[in-house]
């Protein structure tokens, strides 16, 4: 196992032969329990870009690799672009990996962040700003780790897909991504949902918005829940339509054609959406 920034990554690139050098990567981050093939759906539906798919610490092909904080986490990040010769792109990240996005967009200052064009953040949350609801909410992601660690991997997953936010899944979706999630080690990402707990997240959205960067806010039309966010905290909202919390799975076309516009016109995209 190695912890901290010691080893980049593991990715999966694509780039079309046809895209110029000038072209920046689109970089996917997925959410907790995925991996970076959860966007391969999506990925034939952008070919104008090339595309890195990053399994995220304690997940996927990255399972060895772990973070004790969203610090580490940059860092990781950090690391991974380069040793990719990655120097231009965009960052898209679901639920965790839009958090992650957020949070280095705001915070990192290395050479890497001068090669961000922009984000793009499907259902992440920007932060919790009392201190009381920080406390409380790291409470509840130990209560889901200490799951994770004891308790067989399909039982806490069949509860964890029956949360609020997945409302809108079906008996049949929420089976199959049960089945499709117990690939992973269960320590792992236990160790990976406590690193990055929304409690221990600095609240993100101020300094995301100082940076100046185009900022999408990719959100499915039936995700409640994070619809309000972005209506309270006046996000640059590109609903997905026929789609929940995980919208580049339920709707990866919509969700293609809102990326494109955003970032081949990010400003009137911001506008309109």
């Amino acid at each position: 196992m190695s912890a901290g920034p010691a080893m980049s990554l593991h990715c999966l690139r694509i780039a079309p032969p046809d895209v110029t050098p000038e072209t920046p990567w689109l970089v996917l981050l997925h959410g907790l329990l995925g991996r970076g093939d959860d966007w391969q759906a999506l990925c034939p539906l952008l070919p104008e870009w090339p595309i890195l798919q990053v399994d995220l610490p304690s997940h996927g092909a990255s399972t060895c690799v772990r973070v004790r904080d969203f610090s580490e986490m940059r860092q990781q990040l950090a690391l991974t672009l380069c040793a990719q010769g990655i120097t231009r792109y965009w960052l898209i990240g679901y639920s965790l990996g839009g958090r992650i996005a957020m949070d280095f967009a705001a915070s990192w200052a290395g050479e890497a962040a001068e090669g961000l064009r922009g984000l793009l953040v499907e259902g992440g949350n920007p932060g919790v700003q009392e201190d009381t609801a920080r406390q409380a909410r790291m409470e509840h992601d130990a209560r889901w780790a200490w799951r994770f660690r004891h308790e067989p991997l399909s039982v806490v997953l069949a509860d964890w897909y029956r949360r609020g936010v997945f409302a809108d899944l079906d008996d049949e979706t929420r089976q199959t991504l049960v089945s499709l999630r117990s690939h992973n080690d269960a320590v792992a990402v236990a160790d990976m949902l406590e690193a990055t707990s929304l409690g221990r997240q600095p609240w993100l959205l101020d300094a995301v918005r100082r940076r100046g960067l185009p900022f999408g806010y990719l959100c499915g039309a039936q995700d409640q829940k994070f619809q309000a966010i972005a209506q309270t905290y006046r996000l640059p909202l590109l609903s997905v339509a026929r789609a929940g919390h995980n919208a580049h799975r339920a709707n990866p076309a919509a969700y293609a054609q809102q990326i494109r516009r955003f970032i081949t016109l990010p400003d009137a995209a911001q506008a309109q959406g």
